[in-house]
């Protein structure tokens, strides 16, 4: 099963049998909810992306994408031409290792200094290119058209249905025992998104076996 952005649009009033224009209104915001619930509980490969840029000679800072939420590795390109990863710390660690922004080096470490750049430690004594691997939040299906999908309303379809009732009811100020039951339907559903994302996904039968569900 999967959803077009309008198919769930519907699917949230038949269930709620609720076509207010206030409610209506609101499904959207209902489905936002949702997609964060998922990208703040289950490690996707959807939500990670590579990004390329350049370490610019005497720079301490590097620019950090608009969309980046929180960083997986950082590589740089040496003279070489070999791949060398950038370890990951607090400010605090980089600049006590290099307190004097004048010296210059091959990058050993990086944080994150605000919500716009990264710092390094040593500043880089020449331009390198470099790649970020990072986390970030994929476009919402709301930002579509009624016929536009994405991979979550394509792939995580009874995920996205409960938790988007779950927050339909509590909008609604719904009964209790629906509530829950939609509320579970979403937890079991986040199940499965992990077994994906965080087993099925970061593994392969021939090195590891079979990925077995824990019983319940």
């Amino acid at each position: 099963m999967s959803f077009t952005y309008g198919e769930l649009k519907q699917a949230i009033q038949d269930y709620a049998e609720n076509d207010e224009t206030t409610f209506v209104n609101n499904i959207p915001i209902f489905i936002k909810n949702t997609e964060e619930r998922i990208l703040k509980n289950v490690q996707l490969s959807l939500f990670r992306k590579n990004v390329s840029g350049s370490m610019t000679a005497s720079n301490q800072y590097l620019a950090v994408p608009s969309d980046f939420l929180a960083p997986f590795s950082l590589s740089f390109t040496n003279g070489s031409g070999d791949k060398v990863f950038v370890d990951f710390k607090d400010v605090d660690y980089v600049q006590t290792f290099n307190p004097d922004a004048t010296t210059t080096g091959a990058p050993r470490y990086y944080a994150v200094f605000d919500i716009d750049y990264f710092i390094l430690g040593p500043t880089p004594d020449s331009s390198y290119s470099s790649e970020l691997h990072y986390y970030y939040r994929p476009a919402s299906l709301t930002v579509g058209s009624d016929s536009g999908t994405t991979w979550l309303s394509e792939n995580a379809s009874v995920a996205m249905l409960y938790g988007s009732l779950v927050e339909a009811y509590t909008f609604m100020k719904g009964e209790q025992d629906m509530m829950q039951m939609y509320f579970q339907n979403f937890t079991q559903a986040l199940g499965s998104l992990k077994q994906l994302g965080e087993a099925k996904e970061v593994t392969d039968e021939y090195r590891t076996g079979m990925v077995i569900r824990p019983k319940q």
